[in-house]
């Protein structure tokens, strides 16, 4: 296990290097998030008891989201694993005494926690001090945020999993484009990024809430909302616990499969 967790320390540190694209990132954030909450609230001036939450509570799911984008973001890959693979530079990573799925899986959540590290406490302390109904709520109590903490972990696990199945897909596809393209359409629709569950109409978002796209960052930011309490909040828990194990043991067969089956041309 401490191998694994000073590929993990290494690839924190390495990312808390880059401040400059971790403040470009930030302004975009800020400038992305605003244009949403006003957006939002065009719609709700309309008519505030069409929407399945309250507005306050919207703004607060966007604000969360994008402090937290770099951990549940499926355009956030790591470049040099796919390199690794397409380019051959597999072979040294297979000579290592290390498991590639576990080693993978430790970087992969290494850089997406230093990513949000640089951008989170701007993002919340700015949005804390804005007047109502624009800014970030408190959470309705100590019990609330400890479960938002734990369903924030399970959410990246589950995020980083995914990932996980992207990477692996490699050793058995000439690019990896392809599964990237479906993977981050599919996430940033199916997972509550562009709306938010509880937007879509009543039938499919049941069908939604039991895919794994929901257990990534749609769990945590509604509890944190509010929108999701009681036995259902268990659900939701429970089935963020289900979709991990399953994508945890599809990667890693999967990462088996592969490494039998890698042929490195050239040597």
């Amino acid at each position: 296990m401490k191998k694994y967790f000073s590929f993990f320390r290494l690839r924190f540190v390495m990312g808390l290097q880059y401040r400059a694209a971790a403040f470009a990132g930030l302004v975009t954030q800020f400038v992305w998030g605003t244009m949403q909450i006003f957006t939002f609230k065009a719609f709700y001036d309309t008519d505030p008891a069409a929407f399945p939450m309250t507005f306050e509570a919207t703004a607060t799911y966007i604000w969360l989201q994008q402090a937290f984008l770099a951990l549940f973001a499926a355009w956030i890959n790591e470049q040099e694993i796919f390199d690794s693979v397409t380019g051959g530079g597999i072979a040294y990573e297979l000579c290592r005494p290390v498991g590639i799925y576990n080693m993978w899986f430790a970087r992969s959540a290494a850089d997406r926690i230093s990513r949000a590290v640089l951008r989170c406490f701007p993002i919340l302390i700015v949005a804390a001090f804005l007047p109502e109904p624009y800014g970030l709520m408190a959470p309705a109590g100590i019990g609330n945020f400890m479960l938002f903490a734990v369903t924030m972990a399970l959410g990246l696990a589950v995020t980083v999993a995914f990932c996980m199945l992207v990477y692996v897909s490699c050793f058995f596809t000439v690019s990896p484009q392809g599964a990237r393209m479906v993977f981050v359409c599919s996430v940033e629709l199916l997972a509550g990024q562009i709306i938010p569950l509880p937007f879509f109409p009543r039938g499919v978002q049941k069908v939604l809430e039991l895919l794994p796209f929901a257990a990534m960052e749609n769990v945590p930011l509604r509890i944190y909302s509010g929108n999701i309490t009681g036995k259902e909040a268990a659900a939701a828990v429970a089935l963020q616990v289900f979709w991990l194990v399953i994508t945890v043991l599809a990667g890693r067969f999967l990462c088996g499969r592969g490494e039998k089956k890698t042929v490195i041309q050239g040597g």
